[in-house]
């Protein structure tokens, strides 16, 4: 998730997405609209005494919505700031943490595997904001009678980070509560099933909500309810290609040097087009002897006008910034690689700088299904000889 880098805190850039930028004065319209009905709840559960027609006075229940909506993501940030450094405690490293339009997100460089090192990042977040809540409580307890904006504020924060932190742990995977239970059930099962049982949970809470969220009214609870169903099925899917691309090498999926079709940077964008057709392939690997120069794709020979093609060279279109993988790398870094960059294929490059292979997208789904029906990286790379070649890509 990307956002503004507003700073560093123990090493980790903390980020807005755009969409904090619209939630953040959402949030204070709302509980300044509603001042005097959250005053009376307060004054109910915690005998605040706080004048509901002093705080609702001019401009002081925007004032008091503002302070409360950024206080309110301050305790999120807080929230986030508890996983993360348990995380950097067991070694691992925390990308960002971004504010957003449903709270904030803690990014990984990895996820945990380990069940017990998930139980204690994933509940750290819930425990930090309970802690959050008992201090605004202290601060709300020793305010002195008639400080109704402080009592109010603070008040406001005790409760809803407290409230914050159950809902988190509603064991709607990924969701802290979620990531509990996947930590406790990878006890005593793989991790990879764990995750296919927490998600789909995770995703009968979704549904659950989105109902609730569709007869009530309320726009964040189905947009939250999405949010869950949409990342449960992500990560789990992310988890089973790691459980089965594991110790799986680009070498073992890859099309190899003496299968693979190339073009050369003087072919004409006509007869690669010509090329394209005849041998269904979309993406060419582009060499000057026997050295990678670049890589050129379908989409970049469309960019050419149909009358220009006999004119103009693959030199012209090609990628020249090309994304490598070495042979050693393992098959889930080369896929992610591809999703980082946008592209479908990647060259394979040994230590010598030399092409030896290509690995696609549908390379690696090829594998997948093999190995999930009892093949070998063995069976894959005889399966690939036999075929002569890569496939469409």
């Amino acid at each position: 998730m990307r956002g503004i880098k507003i700073g560093t805190v123990l090493g980790i850039p903390v980020r807005l997405n755009w969409t904090f930028l619209i939630v953040l004065p959402l949030f204070a319209y709302l509980i300044g609209s509603q001042v005097g009905m959250i005053a009376g709840v307060m004054n109910d559960a915690f005998g605040a005494g706080i004048d509901p027609a002093a705080i609702g006075a001019g401009t002081t229940p925007w004032t008091l919505g503002l302070a409360a909506a950024i206080g309110l993501f301050g305790g999120v940030l807080l929230h986030e700031f508890g996983h993360s450094i348990v995380a950097m405690r067991y070694g691992y490293e925390i990308e960002s943490i971004t504010l957003w339009l449903l709270g904030g997100i803690a990014s990984f460089a990895e996820f945990p595997e380990d069940w017990k090192h998930e139980f204690w990042i994933a509940i750290a977040g819930p425990v930090v904001s309970v802690a959050v809540g008992v201090a605004c409580y202290a601060v709300f307890a020793l305010a002195p009678v008639g400080a109704d904006a402080v009592l109010f504020v603070f008040g406001y924060l005790a409760l809803l980070n407290v409230v914050l932190a159950v809902f988190n742990m509603l064991p709607a995977f990924p969701m802290d509560g979620g990531r509990v239970l996947r930590a406790l059930l990878a006890r005593n099962q793989p991790h990879a099933q764990a995750t296919q049982r927490a998600a789909a949970i995770g995703k009968t809470f979704a549904f659950f909500m989105g109902l609730i969220g569709l007869f009530t009214f309320q726009l964040l609870l189905i947009v939250l309810a999405f949010f869950v169903y949409i990342a449960a099925s992500g990560e789990a899917q992310q988890t089973t290609l790691r459980a089965v691309f594991e110790d799986v090498t680009v070498a073992d999926v890859m099309t190899r040097r003496e299968d693979l079709h190339t073009v050369t940077e003087d072919t004409s964008i006509a007869d690669l087009m010509s090329r394209m057709f005849e041998e269904r392939h979309t993406g060419y690997p582009v060499l000057h002897g026997d050295d990678l120069v670049g890589m050129v794709t379908l989409e970049d020979a469309r960019s050419v006008r149909e009358v220009e093609r006999d004119a103009y060279r693959v030199d012209d279109v090609m990628a020249t910034d090309v994304v490598a993988v070495a042979p050693d790398t393992d098959a889930m870094t080369a896929l992610q690689r591809m999703q980082e960059h946008d592209v479908g294929r990647l060259p394979v490059i040994d230590g010598h700088d030399e092409l030896v292979g290509l690995i696609s997208r549908s390379d690696l789904m090829t594998a997948f299904n093999i190995i999930q029906t009892g093949g070998t990286p063995s069976v894959i790379s005889g399966r690939r000889r036999a075929e002569g070649g890569p496939g469409v890509f």
